[in-house]
Order: C-alpha cells, then sequence, then structure tokens
C-alpha cells in the first residue's frame, strides 16, 4: 500500500509542477475561451464587463502555456519585472480583462523565461496566427451540437494542423475552449497525451455572441 502512494504522488508531481525553472519546457498550448459559454458559468455571477451584450467577445485568449511533453510547469521563479497595469490593459481587446492577463503571467508567463512585454508579445502573435471560424460568431441562438464539431471548424480554417494537434474542452455540458498545440516557434505540432483529451458530447451547449 505504501508503494502504491509513493507511485501516485510521483505521478501527480509529473503531471503538475509548481516552481520549476524558468525557460524549461517543451511546447506552448494556446487556449481559446468562448467567451459566451465562459459569461455563462462564471462570468455573468461575477459582473463581467467582459459580458455586457454588444462586446463582441468570441473565442478571446485564455492564455499561452508553456508545457512538458507530458504535464506542465506553473508559478516559475523569475528575475523579470510583472507587467505594468498599462501592459495587462492593452491584452484585453484579445483576453477580456487585464485581470486575465496578469493572472496568465503570474502562472505561466513567468516559466517561458521571457520578459512580461515579450510575453505578451508572443501570446498576441500566436492568437493572431489561428483563424477562428467566422461563421460560429454569426450564431444568432443557442445550438447543441457534437464537440467535435468545433474542431473539425477549427481544422478547415486552419490547414496546417491535424487532428492530434487541438482539443476541445467542455464544462458543465458546454463547449468551453479549443487548445492547439505550438512549438516554441509558434509552428503546429502534436499534443501531449494529457492535453489531447477531447470533449466527447455529442448534445454540447454552444450559446450565441453577445
Amino acid at each position: 500500500m505504501k508503494r502504491l502512494v509513493l507511485v501516485l504522488v510521483w505521478l501527480a508531481g509529473a503531471a503538475w509542477a509548481e516552481g520549476e525553472r524558468a525557460g524549461d519546457f517543451d511546447y506552448y498550448v494556446l487556449a481559446l475561451s468562448w467567451t459566451p459559454s465562459w459569461c455563462a458559468l462564471e462570468g455573468d455571477a461575477r459582473g463581467s464587463a467582459q459580458c455586457d451584450p454588444g462586446q463582441g467577445y468570441g473565442f478571446t485568449l485564455h492564455g499561452l502555456w508553456p508545457q512538458y511533453d507530458e504535464g506542465w510547469p506553473s508559478f516559475c521563479p523569475t528575475a523579470e519585472r510583472p507587467p505594468s497595469r498599462a501592459m495587462t490593459g492593452a491584452m484585453t481587446d484579445i483576453m477580456g480583462s487585464s485581470g486575465l492577463a496578469w493572472h496568465q503571467w503570474r502562472k505561466h508567463g513567468t516559466c517561458t523565461g521571457l520578459s512580461a512585454e515579450a510575453y505578451f508579445r508572443l501570446s498576441r502573435l500566436a492568437y493572431d496566427s489561428i483563424t477562428r471560424p467566422e461563421l460560429l460568431r454569426r450564431l444568432d441562438r443557442e445550438v447543441r451540437l457534437p464537440a467535435e464539431v468545433i474542431e473539425e471548424a477549427f481544422l478547415e480554417e486552419n490547414p496546417a494542423f491535424t487532428d492530434p494537434m487541438m482539443t476541445v474542452t467542455c464544462r458543465a455540458g458546454r463547449v468551453q475552449e479549443v487548445r492547439l498545440c505550438l512549438t516554441r516557434e509558434l509552428e503546429p505540432r502534436s499534443c501531449g497525451r494529457d492535453v489531447e483529451r477531447d470533449c466527447s458530447l455529442r448534445d454540447a451547449i454552444f450559446p450565441p455572441m453577445r
């Protein structure tokens, strides 16, 4: 029994590591959040301005996450200065809020080995490199669909990617995020086994933009 506990502890450590050396990672995960789902699950209860009608947020940048082939680092010690309010505020157009930008720097940006300015610049470059399907922005009502339809829409608009290079996640029956795997040079690459876990829902809720 003791041996089993030790093995489980080791596996947990392999999957998630806090305080790792900055710059020590294998690839990036670019996480794009469908804002209407986030608003329904969290944002409305918080009174987030991101969820106000007419804001026009669709797939926003949740974050650019350094990743190991198995597991990921977080909250890495760094000598880099934290971002200024102006720097995080400048990310609102693609992230929805400066607070999210600050959190992403603390948890993930510190592990890149980059300065805050360089991290946000790279995050924007990665976000802009992906074509978000315009058809999904045009929906005028809530629909239920297989989550794989969202992945297929992204694959059609981004032919450099294949199925193993992205995944769609769900939460509380809703399409939550599209996550795409990129090399350190922001080229498409296959995801690690702990990332490639597609949502299997056949009737996932996909709400329209507000």
